[in-house]
């Protein structure tokens, strides 16, 4: 990895501090390839990096964006300051729609932490049909968002011809779910060519390897179901995600894998360990996942339940889910529970893969329950905010218990 520009020099120092590492230790799992640091070498004054991978916290990422007709700059600057406020450690502009560049510009202007994308929507959009799109849009548009200064990229390389077959044949249930891995399988089927993030994958190297962008390998084939977890398709496509990852290292490109989707609670460590060991030991990005189909309005407690599994089993980075999930755009307030959901889901893995080091914060709020130290209460809570909510609608006795037992309260002595 090109290691040696001083910005990316600071960024591991403050990275190293945050976690409790020696930068030195950073350099070698980035070499290795079991940790990445999203930094684009046009970002240098970000304030706020981070580290994914071995041995590191797990992080959180929130999905921003507008879709089709409801595409307003303002409205997503609005959610990338929630993302930021409620604790997202990196941010995704997966905005659908003409103005995707404007978005886009604005986010990366005014994010603290990396930015992240989908090129293929981009490109999609530019050309309007999915006839009109040339393997060029793809590549060309990957290049624009490496200019403007992406942190990470999604790129759906293992959407290929043996992975489509395999696909085809498989009767799955939910289909293909998603948006990029869908739009790249239209245009094979309708031109008949291989999909050019697959064929072309050394020039976008060239590119991320030019900017210092980090690859993130999308699951096209992700289960959008329990019924199509672990199937075929999908290991079928993470092993050809495996053997691209390999070709990253070799070039010094930064990478990482996604994951699933919707995976039933007793095959989640399955898909952990089988991605670790085909990838070998590529730092693990997964949605939620879901541990089941049917929490349509509280998909941010179905995916916080199986994002705590999966990062307690060895993922790395969780992108959150919000209760708009499978309904609808989802809003400022969608924004800020999804990313408390999933932060209490990645310190709840934390503190199991580490108690010692990183169970603190909790017996601190511990001792000032034993207390009843409503200002240490408050100072220690993951959201403050809600806390001081709470308060304010049955505000504490005289005596500091709360109105749950009032009087009876097991801690008054």
């Amino acid at each position: 990895m090109r290691l040696k520009e001083s910005f990316m020099r600071d960024a591991l120092n403050k990275i190293a501090v945050s976690e409790g590492v020696t930068a030195d230790t950073l350099r070698e799992k980035i070499k290795k390839g079991v940790v990445v640091v999203p930094l684009n070498k046009a970002r240098r004054d970000i304030d706020a990096p981070c580290g994914i991978g071995e041995g590191l916290k797990v992080k959180v990422n929130a999905n921003i964006g507008g879709a089709p007709g409801l595409v307003r700059t303002g409205d997503e600057l609005r959610k990338l300051k929630v993302s930021v406020e409620y604790g997202a450690d990196t941010v995704m502009d997966l905005t659908a729609g003409k103005k995707w560049q404007e978005i886009l510009r604005g986010v990366l202007e005014n994010s603290p932490v990396p930015v992240g994308t989908v090129p293929v929507y981009g490109a999609f959009c530019d050309a309007g049909q999915v006839e009109d799109l040339t393997d060029r849009n793809f590549i060309d548009t990957l290049r624009i968002q490496a200019e403007m200064g992406v942190d990470f990229m999604t790129v759906h390389s293992g959407v290929c011809r043996e992975v489509i077959a395999e696909y085809e044949s498989s009767g799955r249930i939910g289909g293909i779910v998603s948006r990029g891995g869908k739009i790249i399988y239209r245009w094979m089927k309708k031109t008949g060519l291989e999909n050019p993030l697959y064929e072309k994958f050394d020039e976008i190297l060239e590119i991320a390897s030019e900017y210092g962008v980090t690859l993130s390998l999308g699951d096209g084939l992700r289960p959008g179901c329990l019924a199509d977890a672990s199937d075929a398709p999908q290991y079928a496509e993470l092993r050809i995600l495996g053997k691209l990852a390999e070709r990253c290292r070799e070039k010094g490109v930064q990478v990482m894998i996604e994951g699933p989707g919707h995976v039933p609670l007793n095959l989640i460590e399955e898909n952990v360990r089988i991605q670790k060991e085909v990838c070998k030991g590529a730092p693990f990005y997964v949605l939620g996942p879901l541990t089941t189909d049917i929490g349509a309005g509280y998909d941010h407690i179905t995916g916080a339940i199986g994002g705590a599994v999966a990062a307690w089993k060895g993922a790395d980075f969780l992108c959150y889910l919000t209760p708009a999930e499978h309904l609808r755009l989802p809003d400022e307030k969608d924004v800020a529970l999804g990313v408390i959901a999933s932060r209490i889901a990645a310190h709840s893995a934390d503190i199991a893969r580490n108690p010692s080091k990183l169970r603190a914060q909790d017996d601190l709020m511990s001792r000032a329950r034993r207390n009843l130290d409503w200002e240490q209460m408050l100072r220690h809570a993951l959201d403050p905010r809600a806390v001081s909510e709470s308060m304010k609608k049955r505000p504490v006795r005289e005596d500091k218990a709360c109105t749950m037992c009032g009087e009876y309260c097991a801690l008054l002595d």
